[in-house]
């Protein structure tokens, strides 16, 4: 196992690997009012949508998050007693046959708005419009339970 990934051997392990790196963002970002731009690859089933339930758990979202396929973007608000309030928007961009379809959604204002964690399935798919600074994660199944996370952070 390198330094650039886990190994998760649960939907839940999932789940806790994203509390932690929502709990490290909080932290970071406490005297900050930036974004954070999460983007997961792999395959149907890999866990991507497991780990922003573990994101939403960590922001205390009450609401079910499941991925949002046909709806494109789904977007909650957290719940944690924090010092403000936290914006978890949630694209899936598996059914997208053109970038501009995100951009109708008011992809500009989501990434310019302050504290918004985005997080974006099949960011494969709206390439041309991401940011450059991001952190991309890739999900590969390794058996029913067990997923390998390996992860890249860009700042610019």
């Amino acid at each position: 196992m390198s330094k650039n990934q886990i190994i998760t051997k649960s939907p839940e392990e999932t789940k806790e690997f994203a509390k932690v790196l929502a709990g490290e963002w909080i932290q970071v970002n406490k005297t900050k009012n930036s974004n954070w731009l999460v983007c997961l690859y792999g395959d149907l089933g890999g866990g991507k949508t497991t780990f922003v339930q573990g994101l939403a758990d960590e922001l205390g979202i009450k609401e079910m998050v499941n991925s949002p396929t046909f709806l494109i973007m789904k977007k909650y608000n957290s719940s944690k007693k924090t010092n403000k309030k936290y914006n978890l928007y949630h694209f899936d961009c598996y059914r997208i046959s053109d970038y501009k379809e995100i951009l109708n959604l008011g992809w500009e204002e989501v990434i310019g708005g302050e504290n918004n964690i985005i997080v974006v399935e099949w960011p494969e798919e709206i390439e041309e419009i991401l940011p450059k600074k991001r952190l991309n994660l890739k999900f590969e199944f390794v058996d029913e339970e067990t997923r390998r996370i390996g992860f890249n952070y860009f700042e610019s």
